[in-house]
């Protein structure tokens, strides 16, 4: 009875707080950090369409069984995603760390299903979870087959959640799955992101696009990460070495993980996906990642175009080439650059699991630093 009662009240929680929404705090830019790039309409994933992104965050408890976890996802598709696969590319920068349905891509090309995030120990039960909601939509996909190796990816969320309590639930995946859906995003203490630590300061999710134009069409990148990496010292913004001014002692390894999902409308093969996700490397960079060797920094880039593509029978499509790149090249890294500062900006200070408290970052102190470094536009 307990436990379908935590179940319930968490439900209740998540109906509250998993959808996509708008920010409690502002966002980077609107603290006047500066960011190259025109940014979409919500400068979010949710820019390229048909992208939905759902989330259910679980926060309850406290001492040693305090929860703070959840899960993420993103439906290329929206609804269709159960029936249209899309094209896509992964990359592994450093592999200490799961995303799981990742050799199918290599092999095929495409990502046939949402992609999932959560906490590292949540990844079995999400996959699996995935897996039933597909199974509920009532039909097999289109080669006849109940067939399906879903892609979820994890972020160790143990410093503030207890782990090893499996509080992430199928009915937790289908409510994110369910309630997924386009326009503004939460970013901070959301979804997959709920307890992550980014730079010695809480972070979790965040987002951002670019619109760029190649050969007079106009083409959109949308990021999302689940940021839970990175040592104080290193951290930079704008450009500016600010971890270096907001110190902290002692200062812990490097053993974190991020989760860099790229979106993108314009038509691009298996390959040149591969080549945009690997691109998320210099954006993460960019904010002071050495990609540290306990930490796990896997990216995966789909493209929504070519709607007609599949694998039972033969189609047309169209696509840019290489020579074409550049400007989303560029667009990904500078993307995945503000997702990250969106991520640890919106974050609140969270007190988890042996009341282990991890500080929000100081927004007016990093003005300040900014300011002196004349990186503030206002």
């Amino acid at each position: 009875m307990r436990s379908v009662l935590h179940t319930c009240l968490a439900l209740i929680l998540c109906s509250f707080i998993c959808a996509p929404g708008v920010n409690a705090k502002p966002r980077a830019r609107e603290l006047g950090i500066p960011f190259d790039g025109t940014p979409g309409q919500l400068n979010a994933i949710t820019d390229v369409a048909p992208v939905t992104v759902g989330y259910t965050t679980l926060i309850s408890g406290a001492g040693e069984h305090a929860v703070r976890t959840g899960v993420t996802v993103i439906l290329p598709r929206g609804r269709a995603t159960i029936d249209k696969p899309v094209f896509a590319g992964v990359f592994s920068l450093n592999g200490n760390g799961e995303m799981t349905g990742t050799h199918w891509i290599e092999e095929s090309g495409f990502l046939e299903g949402p992609v999932a995030i959560t906490g590292t120990h949540s990844v079995g039960t999400v996959r699996d979870a995935v897996i039933a909601w597909r199974i509920k939509q009532g039909k097999p996909d289109p080669s006849g087959y109940w067939w399906s190796l879903p892609v979820v990816a994890e972020t160790w969320d143990g410093d503030l959640s207890d782990a090893n309590g499996f509080h992430v639930k199928p009915e937790h995946v289908f409510a994110a799955l369910d309630s997924a859906k386009g326009g503004a995003l939460a970013e901070g203490n959301v979804g997959g992101g709920t307890a992550m630590i980014c730079h010695e300061f809480k972070c979790g999710t965040g987002t951002s696009s670019r619109v760029v134009e190649i050969a007079g069409q106009r083409y959109t990148i949308g990021v999302l990460v689940q940021a839970n990496y990175g040592v104080r010292s290193e951290l930079r913004i704008a450009g500016v070495p600010v971890g270096k001014f907001m110190p902290l002692t002692p200062e812990a390894p490097d053993h974190g993980s991020i989760i860099i999902v790229v979106a993108t409308d314009a038509p691009l093969l298996p390959q040149q996906l591969k080549r945009l996700a690997r691109r998320a490397s210099l954006g993460l960079a960019r904010n002071g990642s050495y990609s540290g060797d306990g930490s796990g920094d896997l990216f995966i880039a789909f493209s929504t175009a070519n709607a007609a593509a599949n694998q039972v029978q033969s189609f047309e499509l169209r696509t840019l080439a290489n020579g074409q790149l550049n400007p989303l090249f560029l667009a990904t890294v500078q993307s995945v650059e503000e997702s990250i500062v969106n991520a640890l900006v919106a974050a609140e200070t969270m007190t988890g699991v042996n009341g282990k408290t991890v500080p929000a970052i100081d927004t007016g102190e990093l003005k300040k630093i900014l300011k002196r470094f004349e990186r503030l536009q206002r």
